[in-house]
């Protein structure tokens, strides 16, 4: 079993920044791919970005390639999502997520993983 707890969110003027980071309990966090999606209200979940688990590999959507950086620290557990550039649409709420298992060509896929982070909102102002 695996608990998230996502933090950093907040309310941001475009073009600035912020670093959200997601916190994990257990000892096998070194050995998950770790995600981070979003949602908008009345939109879908969608995928931001995604790290392998020995954070040799990351993957990115097309809306945020250039400006979003995923990195991870397994010896403290921590996923970091480092957002500059920040744009009106980058609004939602952000959530980590987890799994054991997650094949790097599906890492997109929400449905890939089983364990997931109450939530940040992240809020930018135009």
């Amino acid at each position: 079993q695996v608990q998230l707890v996502e933090s950093g969110g907040g309310l941001v003027q475009a073009g600035g920044s912020l670093r959200l980071s997601c916190v994990a309990s257990g000892r096998t966090f070194s050995s998950y791919v770790m995600a981070w999606f979003r949602q908008a209200p009345g939109k879908e979940r969608e995928f931001v970005a995604a790290i392998s688990w020995s954070g040799g590999g990351t993957f990115y959507a097309d809306s945020v390639k250039g400006r979003f950086t995923i990195s991870r620290d397994n010896a403290k557990n921590t996923m970091y999502l480092q957002m500059n550039s920040l744009k009106p649409e980058d609004t939602a709420v952000y959530y980590c997520a987890a799994d054991g298992s997650v094949p790097y060509g599906s890492m997109w896929a929400h449905s890939m993983y089983d364990y997931w982070g109450q939530g940040t909102q992240v809020t930018v102002s135009s």
